[in-house]
């Protein structure tokens, strides 16, 4: 189950209200920044909010014309920030130019320097009315945790579906020949792969659990393969940095056989290998989109930072939130993953339902398999598991485990180096731990 740093956490929760605190001390001053970018009368913060990574404030004119949002990623809550928002920027650009995908209207944004007093990077854009798609769909007998409402309307979901469906199919229909971050090369004004991927799961490791940035990648990637051999290294590293991730020999031991063996499931579950590889959005989820309250039409697709060309089972593979949460979420609830596919299959065969309508509405793209066939493919091959595990590197022991595993497989199928490893690993982590639990102890 999850397990953050909380040293780690709390150097960067300090950060975010030190920050934050600064910036609404700064309102005027960003409201008059706002409108030199996009101008009116009277310009003023009418209203703030936060997400997880971002900070938003909602600007007014007097003037009667449309409100703005300008967003800013918070230190604390998110690293590589001028990164972060220069692949979003690109993403918006190419899903307006591309796609019919509702997003709000880009009007400005800029890196950290051209920010007020060096606030941050940050986006200007429409402000679009709407309640979250979450909130609609959630469980109205449970205020505190997000679940799908048991009793929702089948109708509801099918309008609801087919939307989403149509959106991935035109993600889906996009091609390039390498893993990572997009943009729009201005000499010949074609879109390719030209930078690394900056991921979810990179995010949360470098704010959460203290790991090493220089040992994220520095470029894109050219195979599948060779991306997920990097995840391995990636998840790897994080069981051998995190102090805390281990609270007991037998949980070391545990992590350290998990890891290993999924590392040798890379070529059991790596499809298309050369390409080409796919537009796939690490926080694409219902609570990322706007919709009207009344009718449930998506108006906007919000928080695209975290968008790169990726390995075409990621796009292929079914939505992980069709209960508005994934699997690791249950696990945190003490429930188990048999109950997480219990109430999931149906979803999914739901959201296929749809999606096969989509399709039939449509034309099929490249002439071959339709993406409804893949994604139940990925289902029944365990392959969604293999993906979900991939980049979830906090939960990804639990989740071999539960998922992927094959029998009473352990420790004597490792290979000689990697089982003369495991007792000083051990050793090694159980040291961490006391020195995080004395460190602990003094500052928390």
């Amino acid at each position: 189950m999850t397990l953050f740093d909380e040293l780690a956490e709390k150097t960067g929760d300090d950060q975010w209200e030190e920050w934050k605190t600064r910036v609404l001390g700064a309102k005027k001053e960003i409201a008059e920044f706002v409108s030199s970018r996009r101008p009116g009368r009277g310009a003023e913060v009418l209203d703030w909010f936060q997400g997880s990574f971002n900070f938003c404030l909602q600007i007014m004119y007097n003037d009667g014309t449309p409100d703005v949002i300008i967003r800013f990623p918070g230190p604390g809550h998110t690293t590589f920030r001028d990164e972060k928002i220069e692949n979003e920027v690109q993403i918006i650009q190419f899903l307006q130019e591309n796609t019919t995908i509702p997003v709000p209207r880009l009007i400005s944004w800029g890196l950290t320097e051209d920010s007020p007093q060096n606030f941050g990077p940050f986006i200007i854009s429409d402000f679009v009315e709407g309640i979250h798609l979450s909130d609609a769909l959630r469980d109205p007998a449970d205020k505190k945790r997000l679940h799908l409402n048991p009793q929702i309307d089948s109708e509801v979901l099918d309008k609801v579906f087919s939307q989403i469906a149509d959106i991935t199919l035109q993600l889906y229909k996009f091609n390039f020949d390498r893993i990572g971050a997009i943009s729009k090369t201005s000499s010949t004004g074609t879109w390719s792969v030209t930078r690394r991927p900056l991921t979810y799961s990179m995010n949360e490791l470098a704010t959460t659990a203290f790991y090493p940035a220089e040992k994220f990648p520095q470029a894109p990637f050219a195979s599948a393969a060779e991306y997920f051999r990097y995840l391995m290294s990636e998840q790897k590293t994080h069981l051998w940095t995190q102090r805390n991730l281990c609270s007991s020999p037998v949980e070391a031991h545990n992590r350290y056989v998990s890891r290993h063996l999924f590392m040798e499931s890379v070529d059991r579950h790596c499809i298309d290998n050369s390409g080409p590889f796919k537009i796939f959005c690490d926080d694409f989820r219902p609570q990322n989109i706007l919709v009207d309250p009344t009718t449930l039409r998506i108006k906007a697709v919000l928080d695209l930072e975290f968008t790169n060309a990726m390995p075409s089972q990621y796009a292929s593979e079914p939505p992980w939130w069709l209960l508005l949460v994934g699997p690791d979420s249950y696990l945190l609830r003490d429930r188990t993953i048999e109950e997480f596919v219990e109430e999931y299959e149906p979803r999914l065969e739901q959201f296929l339902q749809a999606m096969k309508r989509i399709e039939e509405a449509g034309e099929l793209s490249d002439g071959k398999k339709p993406l409804s066939c893949l994604m139940h493919e990925s289902w029944v091959t365990k392959r969604f598991w293999f993906n979900y595990a991939a980049r979830k590197p906090f939960d990804i022991d639990v989740l071999f485990d539960s998922c992927l595993r094959e029998g009473s497989a352990g420790v004597e199928l490792l290979d000689e180096s990697a089982r003369a490893g495991l007792e000083p690993f051990i050793e090694m982590k159980m040291k961490q731990l006391k020195g995080y639990d004395d460190e602990c102890a003094q500052f928390l």
